[in-house]
């Protein structure tokens, strides 16, 4: 009796560190507990990956609480923070510097454990973690799939439109608009120093949620939701990541001119039996 060819599964085992933007979102709380991660690691679990999230944080052994970060850690290192001179400030910068480093520390060394790298990166969010995640990752040859949504903001021509018989009041949001400022981006285009950086295949304008909500049960509609019923992705993520499941991704070889195998998808085989992956979380309460 011939038996079916199986499937290769290509993700099996593998590890993924979600990157992205964690300071100056909108709201961490939300970002946290319902942001882009919770969904993208759900995915990946599916295909039997572990995935590393930077707000949950795995415990480190004989380190308790090494590198811990909630939605406030960060305020209690700002309102420490001084440009004062002598001893008491240095004293603070130093303490500063030292809590933050924990964090860092840990971040980078999942980004060295993991295989590969999920970035999202809108380009209106200003970060300053991620890009060393990615050029740490780019680096070690390690593959960055990298996100970059459009940017609009459909509130701010609400407002010049009402502003429109307003002169005084148009002007200062002209002036608001420089000081911020305020740039749109309604065709994703990441910013230009990535583009070497990742390559030209790694780049996607969505997530492609939308296709995968009634499968997974993402009932609670969060912004990304509605960003991508307005602007359809064009390159999602999420088929590609099934895909690759199945079959490793080119590159294209501008000689050759023609796609390549890439050989930055290295992924270990280590014939471990099929189990679903894991969401690295602390073991503590």
């Amino acid at each position: 009796m011939r038996t079916r060819k199986r499937h290769s599964e290509l993700l099996q085992g593998a590890r993924v560190y979600l990157s992205g933007p964690m300071d100056f979102v909108a709201s961490r709380a939300a970002e946290k507990h319902s942001g882009w991660r919770n969904r993208v690691g759900q995915f990946l679990q599916e295909f039997g990956v572990t995935v590393f999230d930077p707000w949950f944080k795995p415990d480190v052994r004989g380190l308790h609480e090494y590198g811990r970060e909630d939605i406030k850690s960060g305020d209690r290192i700002k309102q420490r923070w001084t440009y004062a001179s002598g001893t008491k400030a240095a004293k603070e910068r130093t303490w500063c510097s030292k809590q933050f480093w924990e964090t860092l520390h840990i971040d980078l060394r999942m980004v060295d454990t993991s295989d590969f790298m999920i970035s999202y990166c809108p380009t209106n969010i200003y970060s300053v973690g991620t890009p060393h995640e990615i050029i740490m990752a780019t680096q070690q040859h390690k593959p960055v799939l990298f996100v970059s949504p459009p940017i609009v903001f459909p509130t701010l021509h609400k407002m010049r439109d009402h502003l429109a018989a307003d002169p005084k009041g148009a002007e200062l949001l002209k002036q608001l608009e420089s000081e911020i400022p305020i740039k749109e981006n309604p065709r994703a285009i990441p910013s230009l120093w990535y583009i070497p950086l990742v390559g030209g295949e790694n780049f996607f304008d969505g997530f492609g949620f939308a296709r995968y909500r009634k499968k997974f049960g993402w009932k609670h509609e969060i912004p990304i939701d509605r960003h991508e019923r307005r602007f359809p992705p064009k390159r999602p993520l999420l088929p590609f990541i099934e895909k690759l499941n199945r079959q490793l991704p080119k590159k294209w070889d501008s000689k050759l001119s023609k796609f390549v195998p890439d050989d930055d998808w290295l992924l270990w085989d280590f014939e471990m039996k099929k189990i679903r992956g894991k969401h690295v979380v602390t073991v503590r309460r």
